[in-house]
């Protein structure tokens, strides 16, 4: 090893650069993002108890009960299913109503991540509500007409159903959904969007512009994907990713969203989603039919497949969900740590990754211990993905130091 070499890594020590871009974080700082952050630990709990109290209130006293008989008696049989779906959507939406405008609104406000009035935040979740309320009624009702068709076996297709169903929603987002909060204009020509373009053609994602959304009307966060597949894919990045970061960090963080698709993430996720639903409905079909046995009378529902028995359906498969919290987490940070390191190679802009990683730090804690980490972040730390960048660009650099110290070896 020559003193060119030796030189090169004791200048790019990768745990040395980490810690010189930690510190760039006050003190301040560092307790303020770390208070948002495990806040909301707390809210993940809060929103679980929330939930199973709200399917307690509907089943208790018959009153899902009296809600299917009563949609009953006004449609025609083959449209209770789908009026009771969305007579539940909005009331348990009423129900919640004062934690989602806590969590979403007032709490995103005091950590200064809210750019909105109350009145235009509340305009868009009304969109959202009736998003969410057509959605709903169509997934539903078709889910439970397949559990009352096909016994047991509701399951295997049920799961089959509902990943299918995702993969539509992927495919319709960037066309039909996304635009309804956001206004996507073409990004200005210029080198930047050129070099975006140029690492999308090298790695197969088939666009031809790049969009930019004007997410700096809800808030100041940064974020950029590439989004939608087989025909609708977009590559879409915030306009206050562009005004905050450098180019090189703008560059890093499309690297990692086109790594997503290169490396076939969505397929890989549905794929892995698909068996963690399955077992989910495993669980409900088993847990559900148990405490039916139990309660079902008192409450006035009958087993697995009448629409009344929605709220126990959906709280079974709350608990299901809030204890695999941590395998769901790591499916997700697994393929974040593969589309870093994609980025970083498409991009060669370790220095830009750091920066939009240390930009993050305003909302996601940089520093967690391993198990908080394994059991709380979908995405990795902002430590580890800070070190992740400088041991690319120590190996990186050694390896031109190699280069340039034997010139005669690249020669064949």
């Amino acid at each position: 090893m020559t003193l060119a070499t030796i030189a090169a890594i004791a200048a790019t020590d990768p745990f040395a650069a980490t810690e010189t871009w930690m510190n760039t974080m006050t003190a301040e700082q560092i307790a303020r993002s770390n208070g948002y952050f495990v806040g909301g630990y707390w809210l993940q709990l809060w929103n679980f108890l929330i939930s199973l109290a709200v399917a307690w209130v509907l089943l208790t006293g018959k009153r899902s009960a009296r809600m299917r008989d009563y949609v009953s008696g006004k449609v025609p049989r083959w449209l209770v299913s789908p009026s009771y779906i969305g007579l539940y959507v909005l009331i348990t939406t009423l129900l919640v109503l004062p934690m989602t405008v806590y969590q979403d609104f007032f709490r995103e406000q005091q950590y200064d991540l809210m750019n909105q009035t109350l009145g235009d935040w509340f305009g868009e979740q009304m969109i959202a509500f009736l998003v969410d309320l057509a959605l709903s009624m169509l997934a539903v009702w078709g889910l439970f007409a397949l559990i009352r068709k096909l016994g047991a076996a509701w399951r295997w297709w049920g799961a089959g159903a509902t990943i299918s169903f995702m993969a539509l929603m992927i495919m319709a987002a960037p066309v039909y959904i996304s635009p309804l909060f956001n206004d996507y204009t073409p990004m200005e020509e210029g080198p930047l969007k050129t070099e975006i373009l140029a690492m999308a053609e090298a790695n197969g994602v088939p666009a031809d512009n790049v969009y930019v959304f004007n997410i700096s009307k809800q808030t100041d966060r940064v974020t950029a994907n590439v989004s939608g597949f087989m025909g609708t894919t977009r590559i879409s990045l915030s306009d206050t990713l562009l005004e905050r970061v450098s180019p090189e960090a703008v560059k890093s963080v499309m690297g990692h969203e086109i790594g997503h698709y290169a490396l076939g993430h969505i397929y890989e996720m549905l794929v892995n989603f698909g068996l963690v639903i399955f077992f989910g409905y495993v669980f409900t079909h088993s847990m559900y039919g148990w405490v039916q046995r139990r309660w079902g009378s008192a409450w006035g529902i009958g087993p697995i497949g009448d629409i009344a028995g929605l709220p126990l359906f959906f709280a079974v498969l709350s608990v299901y969900f809030f204890i695999t919290t941590p395998v769901t987490n790591s499916i997700i940070r697994s393929n974040e740590v593969e589309a870093d390191i994609f980025g970083l190679n498409a991009s060669q802009e370790p220095d830009g990754n750091a920066e939009v990683d240390m930009m993050l730090g305003e909302y996601r804690k940089m520093r967690p211990g391993k198990w908080e980490e394994i059991l709380f972040f979908d995405h990795p730390s902002g430590y580890n993905r800070v070190l992740m960048a400088m041991k690319w660009k120590a190996a990186h650099e050694v390896i031109e130091a190699n280069v340039l110290d034997n010139p005669s070896d690249t020669d064949e």
